[in-house]
């Protein structure tokens, strides 16, 4: 069952989503089965002990797929990710970063939960 929490004014993360049959496919990740799932063949940009990373280049957008080998590395990458802020959709050893209007419909392919990152540090304020 999908972990689901509020925003917090602290910058706390904002998850929502229901499983799905394919977030079992894909689960361990492997960044071929996961692009697959969503129409496109990755290019492979990055492999390293604790994750692998692949760029899908659609008419929609681009979108990148992150894989872990454990999902203690998976959580690392969360944490490091915390500090720029973003939105991201995130499963079992893997997460996928596109445009937030692009992460909805990779939900219903893919599974998992979107999870909004509240950066920290200071913040521009309107002039």
């Amino acid at each position: 069952m999908p972990l689901t929490a509020a925003c917090s004014a602290d910058g706390g993360t904002e998850a929502k989503g229901k499983p799905s049959t394919a977030a079992a496919v894909v689960a361990p990740a492997r960044i071929e089965v996961i692009a697959n799932l969503t129409g496109c063949k990755a290019n492979i940009r990055v492999e390293a002990e604790e994750l692998r990373e692949g760029v899908c280049h659609t008419k929609r957008g681009d979108y990148l797929i992150t894989t872990f080998p454990e999902e203690k590395h998976k959580q690392t990458w969360l944490e490091t990710a915390r500090v720029y802020g973003g939105t991201y959709l995130v499963g079992t050893r893997w997460v996928v970063s596109a445009k937030p209007k692009m992460l909805e419909p990779l939900r219903k392919k893919l599974g998992g939960n979107i999870q909004r990152l509240r950066g920290f540090g200071p913040t521009t304020s309107p002039s």
